[in-house]
């Protein structure tokens, strides 16, 4: 059984989800620039560890809250 939790969606163009397939993670982006992007992890702390350098403090392009909420949705997966 697939599970999946929206982390953030802007539009159609720009999101980020996340699939659990049993022991395995797939995060999923998909922006308008860039296309789809998969990642696929084997471990919880191995896709936040992932997750805290994507989404740096010091490079993110947004308020706090809007990154504290990113964060706190990767934590609830």
């Amino acid at each position: 059984m697939i599970k999946k939790h929206q982390i953030y969606k802007t539009d159609k163009y720009n999101m980020l989800t996340v699939e659990v397939h049993g022991k395995t993670l797939v995060v999923r982006e998909i922006s308008d620039q860039w296309g789809e992007e998969c990642h696929t992890f084997v471990s919880r702390p191995e896709m936040m560890n992932w997750a805290e350098n994507r989404f740096r403090a010091s490079q993110f392009t947004g308020r706090e809250e809007e990154r504290e909420s990113i964060m706190n949705a990767f934590k609830e997966v």
